[in-house]
């Protein structure tokens, strides 16, 4: 039997050469027939530490590598797109804050002096 090839999103990129992958999937009610949103969870091993949090890869079947571990990377199918607001804020706030400390540093007296003009 061949082994299932799926694509699916990283989730979780916590552990070292280990990744969470969700993969979404339609079901249809068997009562109501409205479509639902399910997912299925799979821990992949990816040797290289290749994929980051939210990236889209492809991940293939094989042997149990650990207690939770069933599937394989294959590739990096899409690289995530999302920025984390945090810390681009606290990188701008340290960049700010060094800017403001060489101006500081640089001419203290030519600013006092234009203050008091």
């Amino acid at each position: 039997m061949p082994k299932r090839v799926v694509a699916g999103i990283v989730t979780s990129d916590k552990m070292s050469k280990t990744r969470r992958v969700e993969i979404a999937r339609l079901v249809k009610h068997p009562k109501y027939k409205k479509y639902i949103r399910r997912r299925t969870v799979c821990h992949v091993h990816d040797e290289n530490d290749e994929s980051g949090m939210g990236d889209r890869v492809e991940i293939i079947e094989s042997e149990p590598l650990s207690k939770l571990k069933r599937w394989r990377l294959v590739r990096v199918l899409e690289k995530s797109t999302a920025v984390d607001v945090v810390a681009l804020r606290a990188a701008r706030k340290s960049a700010e804050a060094e800017g403001l400390a060489a101006a500081h540093a640089g001419e203290p007296e030519a600013e006092s002096t234009s203050s008091d003009a």
